[in-house]
């Protein structure tokens, strides 16, 4: 089977675990090409841990985001979410910022993760 050009949400590996368990089933984006019902190919890392459909992906400024969004996300909250988002994004984030809440749902786990 070919899989050339597939896409790809990429997420620091200490999210991992979260995804795999369920806990995580939303990312906060400035940019990415995934729309919904888009098969992606999900990396923690390096590593390729499973397969997952784009379920939504909702455009919001970073004031609208909400303690819901963020826990999605996993994270506490709302602020919680904005400083990860600054951390990566730098000076790029503000409250007018638009970013995409990308909703997913784990529909393959690989072989070797645990």
């Amino acid at each position: 089977m070919c899989r050339v050009g597939r896409k790809k949400l990429i997420f620091k590996q200490i999210y991992g675990p979260d995804i795999l368990e369920g806990r995580k089933t939303s990312t906060v984006r400035l940019y990415s090409p995934v729309k919904k019902g888009d098969i992606v190919e999900i990396r923690a890392g390096k590593v390729k841990i499973g397969t997952a459909i784009i379920e939504d992906v909702e455009i919001k400024e970073v004031r609208e985001l909400t303690d819901e969004d963020a826990n999605i996300d996993g994270f506490s909250n709302r602020e919680e979410l904005i400083r990860a988002l600054r951390r990566i994004y730098g000076s790029r984030i503000s409250d007018t910022t638009e970013v995409k809440l990308i909703k997913f749902k784990l529909i393959g786990k690989e072989e070797s993760t645990p």
